[in-house]
């Protein structure tokens, strides 16, 4: 966007008026022609000859106004008729080079308010779906787990980043996305799975708040409380069938490229609500099932991509595998240690690989320990290390020695 600035002094109008009725009084008439209505002499020849310099300073300000005022009552009368108007389509303050104030582009950040303007009136144009919403099944997770916590406390973060001052419905209507999606095929199979896949990404992330910096700031207790009694109802088997087999949403205020792409369902405050197309986005797709493991978010999820949106992005690749090189009867071989498989699992055994046999111990273990090496380092009598109880297994479950 072109600023326009005027020059420090006088009326652009006028300037503007002057140098076209000069340009044309020295180009039609003639160089003596500016003071021929008076009888001056044409002295204007000598100021204007040779170049450079001289050429400069006759089409200075106060030469500008030496020849305006120079000119006849005629001539000036049909000057001032074109005063106001861009005959040559220049932005005020670019009619003239004026080193002492130039002109300037503005290379700022676009305003936003007309941005959401515009995106406003862009999402108003596609218009609502017509077909009969889909009649999705209630979730349920309740109870006293450690998944079931888990997952309250993502579902809540969800409604809360991204819905708090929505109206009720509107909160209530992103928390039925986020279980929408856990049943979908197309994403992870835990609440906070969804929450959180691709937040490893500095762009991407499923929803926003997971990698802008929103997790930095605290909530606010009253809307936090609220946001989680959404997430409650909604774990309890709650459906908002306003929107339907909803994966998708966003504000109306930003038009994303993809809106398009999807099904419009619905617009409750200021979020839109879109489904997968064709079969993907029925009923009959949401088959997945909850796996549990709520706090398995691998490397794949953590740098995963939106299957329906997001195709061609890559995918976050997973570290590098860790390999430990041993030397027994004069022979080295080199072994890679496996590590969870992409679903938050043990990798299953294969040639040349080491598989952890035992579980990984607990922090007061390792606490207890460090301090028992301590002691010997120290010249002290080692504290016992008293194993901990491994409870018994449950009736007709197999044993592993």
């Amino acid at each position: 966007m072109v600023e326009a600035r005027p020059s420090s002094t006088g009326d652009p109008a006028l300037r503007q008026a002057r140098t076209l009725a000069l340009i044309a009084v020295l180009g039609v008439l003639g160089p003596g022609a500016a003071g021929a209505g008076r009888g001056a002499p044409p002295r204007a020849v000598t100021d204007l000859a040779g170049p450079g310099a001289p050429v400069a300073r006759a089409f200075s300000e106060p030469a500008l106004q030496a020849r305006f005022a120079s000119l006849s009552p005629g001539l000036k009368a049909a000057a001032d008729g074109v005063r106001g108007q861009d005959w040559m389509g220049l932005t005020p303050g670019w009619e003239r080079l004026d080193l002492a104030s130039p002109p300037r582009l503005d290379l700022g950040a676009p305003d936003a308010a007309a941005q959401a303007e515009e995106a406003r009136l862009i999402n108003a144009l596609r218009p609502i779906s017509r077909t009969p919403l889909a009649d999705m099944p209630a979730f349920r997770l309740d109870g006293e787990t450690d998944d079931a916590r888990r997952a309250l406390t993502c579902l809540t973060q969800a409604v809360y980043y991204e819905a708090a001052r929505e109206p009720a419905l509107g909160q209530a209507a992103v928390a039925q996305v986020v279980l929408n999606r856990v049943r979908h095929p197309g994403y992870p199979k835990t609440v906070c799975g969804v929450v959180y896949q691709g937040s490893a990404r500095s762009t991407g992330c499923q929803f926003t708040f997971t990698c802008d910096g929103s997790l930095s700031r605290s909530p606010d207790p009253g809307l936090w409380a609220s946001a989680a009694a959404v997430a409650r109802r909604a774990l309890s088997g709650h459906v908002v069938r306003e929107v339907g087999s909803a994966t998708h949403y966003h504000a109306d205020y930003v038009a994303p490229y993809w809106a398009p792409t999807l099904v419009k369902l619905a617009q409750i405050g200021a979020h839109i609500f879109y489904r997968w197309t064709g079969p993907s986005g029925e009923r009959g797709a949401f088959s997945g099932r909850y796996a549990g493991g709520e706090a398995n978010l691998t490397p794949a999820i953590l740098g995963g991509v939106d299957p329906r949106t997001q195709l061609g992005l890559e995918t976050l690749a997973p570290p590098p595998p860790r390999t430990v090189t041993l030397a027994l009867a004069g022979e080295t071989r080199t072994y890679t240690v496996s590590e969870l498989d992409a679903a938050g699992g043990p990798a299953l055994p294969a040639p040349g690989q080491l598989s952890p046999a035992r579980r990984r111990p607990t922090a007061e273990e390792i606490r207890r320990i460090n301090a028992a090496i301590a002691a010997v380092e120290r010249g002290d009598a080692a504290p016992a290390l008293t194993p901990t109880p491994t409870p018994a297994p449950a009736p007709g479950a197999a044993v592993q020695p």
